[in-house]
């Protein structure tokens, strides 16, 4: 069975090839092997997945959780250390591309399965509607990370006249896009989210599939959305309602699992592997977000280690078993954020402590308890961001914050060279690729 589910997707892998060809999408379908089963269809699906690279491991590297001093191999250096000095014009030929065509692929191989989930042969009507459903997620997803990468924070813009980045919600190769607009692609990615929930009924995956999108995915994804456009109430709605139902936590002074390994008690959906071993030894873990630790707070030690007096590697990366997309605490900070931008400081404090408990030694945890009691908004709010930096760190999340927060000036060093991020920097957002625009010439307009 194995090896003819291997011969499937090896066929349905030649029916769609990324080529050089002068399109929008460099997408050129050969061949004519066309799914048809149940079971085609989802080795189509598993292609896709496999696909997907959310660049939020790239990303990592142009926020402020890396430090590239300390020894690096040479070529893994040059890869990196444009992207994480920001230097997007002028970069070396080394450095590595952000992914806007392979977004783009993964947009093609959903939006087939959506259009074909009518004609799906074989096995049965739940199988086909959670492929289906599945799809409509992958497309939102695609189109989230697309957004958050080459457009303007939903929080610092007009969303209406904003351009973004153009929705693919078709196979039509042939099809010259536009950009639509900020409001546009986040309507667009919450209609999918809704499609999908009327489609998909698995709860749980069997370990091994995990990567799949499930029902618990849907409002764990919507959650994660409303937080980026600053919708506080929507944001603690569905943030709490992942908490309610599943709201299980690793213990970690006791725990032997990271919270972020794919066989956590936190885990929901592990799809995407952020930072992989090839990332390793690149950069080493930076002293602010070290100092970011309190005293008693075991997430130091279990997340990393000390290589020398300056130097700290991670240990929750760099490995497939840390494969994470969507996982309970990420809800706990969700609805603790969104609580205090509510106003209910009470229900902050709740969602803020519960995880707190879960991440401190108890000897220790009474004490950081009473100082964030007596803190006000404001320090509430500046703890809420900085326990999501301690919690999250290198899971692709922080970079994001920034963004969608306070777009804070950041200064780095490299070898005695300072390199700084303005607040409210241009970079900030990511350039549109020059392939991309020769392509399409409509995509440079402002």
């Amino acid at each position: 069975m194995k090896k003819q589910f291997i011969q499937i997707a090896f066929a349905l892998i030649s029916a769609w090839t990324l080529t050089a060809c002068n399109d929008f999408l460099d997408i050129t379908p050969v061949g004519k092997v066309i799914p048809e089963t149940v079971e085609e269809y989802r080795a189509l699906m598993t292609e896709a997945y496999s696909r997907l690279h959310t660049d939020r491991d790239k990303v990592t590297f142009r926020s402020d959780e890396l430090t590239m001093q300390g020894e690096q191999d040479a070529t893994s250096l040059d890869s990196y250390l444009d992207i994480w000095r920001w230097m997007d014009v002028g970069a070396d030929e080394a450095t590595l591309s952000f992914d806007w065509g392979g977004f783009y692929y993964v947009s093609y191989i959903a939006n087939n399965v959506i259009e074909n989930r009518n004609n799906i042969t074989a096995g049965t009507a739940d199988e086909r509607r959670q492929l289906a459903g599945e799809a409509y997620m992958l497309r939102a997803f695609v189109h989230f990370c697309l957004i958050n990468l080459y457009a303007e924070p939903y929080t610092h813009c007009d969303p209406a006249t904003t351009k973004g980045i153009p929705l693919k919600l078709n196979s039509n190769i042939n099809e010259v896009l536009a950009r639509n607009s900020v409001a546009e692609v986040y309507e667009a990615i919450l209609a999918d989210i809704n499609a999908a929930e009327q489609l998909l009924n698995v709860e749980q995956w069997p370990e091994g599939q995990t990567y799949r999108f499930n029902t618990l995915s849907v409002n764990a994804f919507r959650a994660r959305v409303h937080l980026y456009m600053g919708n506080w109430q929507q944001a603690y709605d569905y943030a709490t309602d992942v908490v309610t139902r599943h709201g299980a936590l690793e213990d970690l002074p006791t725990s032997t699992v990271l919270p972020n390994h794919y066989l956590s008690v936190e885990a929901i959906l592990s799809m995407e592997s952020i930072f992989l071993s090839s990332s390793l030894g690149v950069g080493y873990v930076s002293s602010d977000l070290l100092a970011l630790y309190r005293s008693g707070d075991m997430r130091k030690n279990k997340f990393y280690r000390q290589i020398t007096a300056s130097t700290a590697e991670m240990l929750k990366s760099g490995a497939e078993e840390f494969r994470c997309t969507f996982r309970s605490a990420e809800f706990y900070l969700t609805a603790a954020e969104a609580a205090l931008e509510l106003n209910d400081t009470d229900k902050a404090l709740h969602y803020l402590t519960e995880l707190m408990k879960k991440r401190y030694h108890s000897a220790q945890y009474p004490k950081y308890e009473t100082l964030v009691r007596g803190m006000t908004k404001d320090e509430l709010r500046q703890e809420i961001h900085d326990e999501r930096f301690r919690e999250l760190a290198f899971e692709g999340h922080r970079w994001f914050d920034l963004r969608r927060t306070t777009r804070p000036q950041l200064t780095k060093t490299y070898n005695g060279e300072t390199y700084v991020l303005e607040k409210d920097d241009p970079r900030y957002t990511l350039r549109i690729p020059a392939a991309a625009i020769e392509a399409n010439p409509g995509l440079d307009e402002d």
